[in-house]
């Protein structure tokens, strides 16, 4: 048979032969430019097909957390830092590979960083922890601006830095940044006696007392029942020590991780004696700051940049330096920054504190049952101590003691 061309069409067998030759040449040269084996195509095929199954599940393997872009991956970690329970979960995050080690650092993510993030203890403090506290100040996480700041103020000595970090976080509305403010402007801390402005820290008190600070509102009441850095008014005082006792009472039946029972925080004694606990044999020691009307509630729980302050000077021989005392509250850690900065029990003389709400707290707790009246008490210079029962603080003032 012939086509239009004239062309003669090959015979059936011919062309048969033809192309399988062809295809045998294509797939030997395929073979020989990459290097494989001369066998049969369908051989090859599967060959093919199973290397490339192969291949692509060792990539999904691979390149499944590369594939996420980075903004996913800083809002996943913004999560995890808020949520920590300690520094080594977050530490762990970014010790896992070198992306969560660049990403964990972006200042978004130590800004969201949760305040138990910083709950470092005395006795690891290093420079790297020193490093990644000033990483989170920097990148505008206010705890870490007012924990750093509360260790270099009373720990580092570096007052100027300690104080300029505590304003930037109260800047931020930190409650607890500015009461502690507010005790340093009451104390006079970090220079003289001179120094002391109380009416700018019954302003660093309100403000903080308004954002819930319970100690703020402890210390508010006392300087407006005693006229201290503002005048005088003995009702609205007593109603903010209310309102304190009762946040606090509040805020312990709320916390779901107490672990005690409630029989134990509400208990009704109306014979009790005024100056004596009865802390039930079976049940937890606890702070009867509503002792007055039977109410037992468990001690409130010490912020961790005090926690550091007691270990810091524990491991230091409980002294903060020559002739300088510690804050008797347990709960506090602050040290004076020069002699006789703290006010001294008027009754005993054994015990000092930075503040009435520390005293307040302090004379709940334990001093209740410890105080003891002494005529004359001497201090650690020799001297004796000036029986006035002031609370004007600083040199050689004294504190009221309540019943």
């Amino acid at each position: 048979m012939r086509t239009r061309g004239g062309i003669s069409y090959p015979r059936r067998g011919v062309a048969v032969n033809a192309c399988n030759t062809a295809a045998e040449k294509r797939t030997s040269s395929t073979n020989c430019k990459r290097g494989k084996p001369d066998f049969t195509a369908g051989e090859y095929m599967v060959c093919r097909k199973r290397n490339r199954l192969v291949s692509t599940g060792k990539k999904g393997d691979t390149d499944l957390f590369d594939s996420l872009p980075d903004d996913l991956v800083i809002s996943i970690l913004c999560k995890l830092s808020s949520s920590t329970s300690c520094p080594s979960d977050f530490i762990n995050v970014l010790i896992t590979c070198r992306r969560l080690n660049g990403l964990g650092l972006h200042s978004l993510v130590l800004s969201k960083a949760s305040p138990k993030s910083f709950a470092i203890k005395a006795s690891n403090w290093s420079d790297s922890a020193h490093r990644f506290l000033k990483l989170c100040a920097d990148a505008g996480n206010a705890e870490a601006c007012y924990t750093l700041g509360m260790i270099r103020f009373y720990c580092l000595q570096n007052r100027g830095s300690g104080a300029s970090l505590m304003a930037k976080a109260a800047i931020s509305s930190h409650a607890s940044a500015l009461y502690s403010l507010a005790v340093i402007q009451f104390n006079g801390s970090g220079g003289s006696k001179s120094d002391k402005d109380l009416r700018a820290g019954v302003a660093l008190c309100a403000r903080a007392a308004f954002l819930g600070h319970i100690d703020a509102l402890r210390e508010l009441g006392h300087c407006l029942q005693d006229g201290y850095g503002v005048r005088q008014n003995v009702t609205e005082g007593r109603r903010f020590l209310v309102q304190a006792n009762a946040r606090e009472l509040a805020a312990v039946l709320s916390n779901p991780n107490s672990g005690l029972p409630t029989r134990a925080w509400l208990t009704w004694n109306p014979h009790a004696h005024p100056n004596h606990r009865h802390p039930s044999e079976n049940g937890p020691s606890g702070c009867p700051l509503l002792s007055d009307f039977g109410c037992n509630v468990p001690a409130p729980e010490a912020h961790p940049a005090s926690r550091f302050m007691t270990e810091w000077f524990a491991i230091r021989g409980g002294s903060a330096g020559s002739g300088l005392r510690l804050c008797s509250h347990t709960g506090c850690g602050r040290p004076e920054t020069r002699k006789h900065e703290f006010r001294r029990c008027s009754v005993c003389g054994a015990v000092n504190y930075c503040s009435r709400a520390c005293q307040a707290l302090d004379w709940k707790l334990r001093h209740k049952e410890e105080c003891a009246p002494v005529e004359r008490w001497v201090d650690e210079d020799g001297e004796g101590g000036d029986d006035a029962g002031g609370v004007g603080g600083g040199e050689g003032d004294d504190v009221i003691v309540e019943s």
